[in-house]
C-alpha cells in the first residue's frame, strides 16, 4: 500500500488539519512541508476525510495548500547502546549534536538520529546457529559503561525465527548487521544493534508483574523511614512553587539505590534545566565513583520549546525506562514536572474542541494519568532476573491547592504521597515534606523486607507518625492559649515532636555527611531517637524541659553530621547513651 499525502487545509496554533487521498493511521507521524523546514507531527484525529495533526514545532510559515507526507509510523523511540550519558528533547532528538548542527539557537525542522551512528561495540554473540528465537530474547551483548547490555530481538517481530547467522565482532555500528532470523514463511530479517518501539505502548514482554516489596533507599530519612517507595513503584511529589520538588527530586537522582535515572524535565524553566546539565556531567556518583551522568539520561523540554513536544517527552522517558527494566536493571524515572504535560493536554484538547473537564482539563486526564504511572512495574523477566522501573512525579498546582484535577487524579494512582507544603518551606524545615499530609502505601506492603531489617521497624515509625499528629494538635492549641495554658505534660510531648522533627524529619542538603544516609545508618538512628521520645523526661519546670531538648537536639544534629562509625560520631553516641541511662 502506497503512502497517503495530502494538503493543510487550516491550521490554529501547533494544530493543523490536513487532507489525505488513501488513508491514515491514528497516531502515525506525518511531516508538513514548508518553504524551508519539513515540520515532524503526530496524527491526534481523523475525522469526514480530514485528519488533525499537533505539530513539534514552532507552525510559523505553514501556509494552506503546503503538502503533508504521512509515513504509517507511530512515534517511536530508538533503542540501542550509547543511550546512557545523552541529553535528548522530547523526541529524541541529541541536543548536543544538535547544538553543534544548528548553532546557539535550534532550527525548525532538524531532526537528528537518537544512537551515534559512528561509535562502534564490541558485540559478544550469546544465541548460537540454529536456534529458535522469538521478539525479546537475547541475540548477545555489548558493554555499555558499568553495564552489559543485552541485545534483543526486535521486541514488534512477529512470531519466531530460525538464527541463520550471528557474528561476534569488536567494531560494529549499531546500523551493523549481527544476526539474521529467517521465519516459518522463508523471509530471513536481518538484525542490528538498535531497534525502535512506539513510545504509547507500554513494553511487556516479561513473564509475570510482580508486587513491589523492595524499599528504593533515596538516602532521605522523611521518605525511607516514614513514607517509603519501593522499587516498581510510583511516587508523587506535589507542591506549590518555590518549595523545592526540583532540588528534592535532584538529591533523589543522586542517591536513590537503582541502576539507571532517567530526568524528564517536562516544560521545566530553562534555566533550571540548564543547572541541572552544568551539574550533573561533574556530580560523583556515590555508589559508583564514576561522574553521575554515566548512568543518566536526561529528556529535556523546557517551557520555552514547542509545547506539543510536552506530552511525547514523558513517554520517551518512559520507553527508555522499560528498555533498560528489560537487562534486569532498576531504573527511577523523575518527571518533573507532570503538571505541565497535563497543560500540554489541555491545550491540545481545546484546539480539537472537546468538551472540557474540570479547570478545562479534558475529560480523559486522569484516564491518561493512570496509563502513564501504571506502566511502572517489578517485573520478572524470561530469564528468571528481575527488572523495574519506579516513578516519581512531581505536581506543580497553582497556589498550592492539591484539590485541583491534576493532583487528584495522580493521588489516586501512585503508591506514595510527598506533599511539600509553604509552611514547611517558609519555615525553613528542608525537606519540605509535610508530615501531616503525606503517606505511603508501601509501609505495609514491604513489613517481610522491613522486618529482616528491624522487626519493630514498622511499630515504631507508626509511633513516631502519631507523635507528631499528636504534637501538632497541641501546638495548635498553644497557638490559642499560649504556653502558660499548657500543661508541663503536653509541653513536654511537643517538645519531643519538635526533636523527631528536627533532628530526623529534617536534613541538610548541603552537609557532605547528612545528605545522604545508608538505611543501616537511618535504622540505628531512628532507634536512638525513639528511645528517647520514650523515656521519661523529669523537668522541674517548661524552662528547663526546653533547656533539656535544646541540648539534645545539638547533641543529634552535630551526630548526624558525624561520618558513620567515625570518632565524633561514637563519641556523640556514648553522650546520647548516657542521657539515656538517667
Amino acid at each position: 500500500m502506497s503512502l497517503a499525502t495530502g494538503r493543510v487545509v487550516a491550521g490554529y496554533g501547533n494544530m493543523i488539519a490536513a487532507s489525505f487521498d488513501t488513508s491514515v493511521r491514528q497516531n502515525e507521524v506525518a511531516y508538513v512541508i514548508t518553504q524551508d523546514a519539513k515540520l515532524k507531527s503526530e496524527v491526534i484525529r481523523v475525522r469526514e476525510g480530514v485528519c488533525y495533526m499537533q505539530v513539534f514545532e514552532d507552525t510559523r510559515g505553514v501556509r494552506v495548500g503546503d503538502p503533508v507526507e504521512y509515513t504509517r509510523d507511530l512515534l517511536v523511540a530508538e533503542l540501542g547502546p550509547g543511550l546512557l550519558g545523552q541529553i535528548y528533547d522530547g523526541l529524541q532528538n541529541p541536543l548536543p549534536e544538535l547544538a553543534r548542527e544548528c548553532g546557539l539557537f535550534l532550527k525548525r525542522g532538524v531532526y537528528l538520529p537518537s544512537l551515534d551512528r559512528n561509535r562502534t561495540w564490541t558485540f559478544t554473540p550469546v544465541a548460537k546457529i540454529g536456534d529458535t528465537l522469538a521478539a525479546g530474547d537475547v541475540l548477545g551483548t555489548v558493554p555499555e559503561g558499568i553495564f552489559t547490555h543485552k541485545i534483543f530481538v526486535p521486541f514488534n517481530f512477529i512470531g519466531s525465527g530460525e538464527v541463520t547467522y550471528i557474528g561476534g565482532q569488536a567494531d560494529c555500528t549499531v546500523d551493523h548487521v549481527v544476526a539474521r532470523l529467517k521465519d516459518p514463511a522463508g523471509t530471513v530479517h536481518e538484525l542490528t544493534l538498535k531497534q525502535e518501539w512506539p513510545i504509547k505502548i507500554a513494553l511487556r514482554h516479561y513473564e509475570e508483574r510482580l508486587p513491589p516489596v523492595e524499599p528504593l533507599v533515596t538516602g532521605c530519612r522523611i521518605i525511607d523511614t516514614f513514607y517509603p517507595v519501593a522499587k516498581g513503584g510510583t511516587a508523587c511529589i506535589p507542591g506549590p512553587f518555590g518549595s523545592g520538588k526540583t532540588v528534592l527530586q535532584q538529591i533523589i537522582s543522586r542517591y536513590a539505590d537503582v541502576d539507571i535515572i532517567i530526568v524528564a524535565a517536562c516544560g521545566e524553566r530553562a534555566g533550571e534545566v540548564v543547572e541541572t546539565l552544568r551539574e550533573f556531567p561533574h556530580l560523583p556518583d556515590p555508589y559508583t565513583g564514576k561522574t553521575l551522568m554515566e548512568r543518566t539520561i536526561i529528556i529535556c523540554n523546557t517551557s520555552s520549546m514547542p509545547v506539543a513536544a510536552r506530552e511525547a517527552s514523558i513517554y520517551t522517558a518512559m520507553t527508555l525506562g522499560e528498555y533498560y527494566r528489560q537487562m534486569g536493571l532498576d531504573v527511577l524515572i523523575l518527571a518533573d514536572s507532570t503538571s505541565r504535560w497535563a497543560q500540554a493536554l489541555r491545550e491540545m484538547s481545546g484546539r480539537l474542541e472537546e468538551i472540557p473537564g474540570e479547570e478545562a482539563f479534558p475529560a480523559y486526564l486522569q484516564s491518561r494519568i493512570a496509563d502513564f504511572y501504571e506502566r511502572a512495574a517489578l517485573v520478572r523477566l524470561a530469564d528468571g532476573s528481575q527488572g523495574s522501573v519506579s516513578v516519581i512525579g512531581t505536581v506543580s498546582p497553582a497556589g498550592g491547592n492539591f484539590e485541583e484535577p491534576v493532583t487528584q487524579g495522580t493521588l489516586a494512582v501512585v503508591g506514595a504521597f510527598l506533599g511539600l507544603t509553604w509552611a514547611r518551606s517558609n519555615a525553613r524545615r528542608f525537606p519540605a515534606i509535610d508530615p501531616l499530609i503525606s503517606w505511603s502505601k508501601y509501609l505495609e506492603q514491604m513489613r517481610l523486607t522491613l522486618d529482616k531489617m528491624d522487626p519493630a521497624w514498622i511499630p515504631k515509625v507508626r509511633e513516631a507518625q502519631q507523635l507528631i499528629h499528636n504534637g501538632n494538635e497541641i501546638k495548635k492549641r498553644m497557638d490559642v492559649v499560649g504556653e502558660e495554658g499548657t500543661s508541663l505534660g503536653d509541653f513536654i510531648l511537643f517538645l519531643k515532636m519538635e526533636l523527631l522533627d528536627g533532628v530526623y524529619l529534617q536534613q541538610n542538603a548541603f552537609d557532605a555527611v547528612d545528605a545522604f544516609n545508608t538505611m543501616e545508618r537511618q535504622v540505628y538512628v531512628f532507634t536512638k531517637v525513639i528511645e528517647i521520645l520514650n523515656k521519661r523526661i523529669d523537668a522541674k519546670d517548661k524552662e528547663d524541659a526546653r533547656n533539656l531538648f535544646f541540648r539534645l537536639t545539638a547533641l543529634f544534629r552535630n551526630w548526624n553530621s558525624s561520618e558513620w562509625r567515625s570518632e565524633n560520631f561514637k563519641q556523640f553516641e556514648q553522650e546520647i547513651n548516657v542521657f539515656l541511662e538517667r
